[in-house]
């Protein structure tokens, strides 16, 4: 934890779908100057104005409050990044086409953007922080890539939001989680996020620092873990269809036991959104 004023940063959020607008909006709450930027012309007109392209409690005022401001911005123009200390890539992942695996076309095209503008930098230390939810290996074929490229380093910090908290989820998470590439030789990169998340930290959020592989299947293993439990139930509400039980009465009685809990034992129509159901088929 830092002593004293929090350092302010220049960033760049590079995709501002549910996630990006969210945590670059967040950032500049925290004082940070913000670049959002997007392939989407409409949309980033849309967050110019302050017009929020989605529904969340309290996103709506956290994004005019700083797009007035001026703490917070929105571009298509890569060149617009160049003085950034660290990029978040927020990009979507979703799944191929072709097959059960994610498709991270979009996180290589952002990186393959980035380049010449990370080079330009001339050693200026510079961190590129992965948001998205991508699978395990991701990160140090990412890493690979700008080994090259003097003074960029990588980091990989997945987000825990749940949809109607996104806002609260980032403001005051219930942990930081950062993966880099070597624990015992990450210094730079820890001290950078650190910077960015301070405010954070002083409220004693727990921050834990991991390997790549480490830090990219906690964010798989939380999503994964959580459509267990609804398919779960779900599987004993059919037991319960056929036996004449009532799947609420077991679900409450199973969720007393505290290693088990009761979140996540409603039986419904399954899981869905835009995160657990390409997650759990792409490992």
């Amino acid at each position: 934890m830092n002593d004293g004023p929090p350092a302010l940063l220049t960033l760049s959020v590079i995709g501002v779908g549910y996630l990006g607008a969210v945590h670059a909006a967040a950032m500049a709450e925290l004082g940070h100057r913000v670049i959002g930027l997007d392939v989407d012309q409409a949309r980033i007109d849309a967050l110019s104005e302050g017009q929020s392209p989605l529904h969340e409690p309290g996103f709506d005022e956290l994004l005019r409050r700083n797009v007035d401001s001026g703490r917070l911005t929105f571009t298509i123009d890569y060149a617009e990044l160049a003085d950034a200390d660290v990029h978040f890539l927020a990009l979507g992942t979703p799944q191929r086409d072709d097959g059960l695996g994610a498709d991270l076309t979009y996180i290589h095209s952002a990186l393959d953007a980035l380049a010449p503008i990370l080079e330009a930098r001339d050693g200026k230390p510079t961190l590129i922080a992965g948001k998205s939810t991508v699978p395990v290996g991701t990160a140090r074929e990412l890493h690979a890539r700008i080994t090259s490229i003097d003074g960029v380093a990588l980091a990989w910090n997945p987000e825990f939001l749940r949809e109607g908290f996104a806002v609260d989820d980032t403001l005051r998470p219930d942990r930081l989680v950062y993966g880099v590439a070597d624990t015992s030789d990450g210094e730079a990169e820890i001290a950078l996020l650190d910077a960015v998340y301070q405010q954070i930290l002083d409220l004693n959020t727990p921050r834990r620092v991991y390997n790549f592989e480490s830090a990219e299947l906690v964010k798989v293993s939380a999503n994964s873990f959580l459509a267990t439990r609804i398919s779960f139930i779900n599987a004993i509400s059919e037991l319960c269809d056929v036996t004449g039980a009532d799947v609420n009465d077991v679900a409450e009685a199973i969720g007393m036991d505290d290693r088990i809990g009761p979140k996540f034992l409603r039986a419904g129509i399954g899981f869905g959104g835009g995160c657990p159901p390409p997650r759990t088929s792409a490992v």
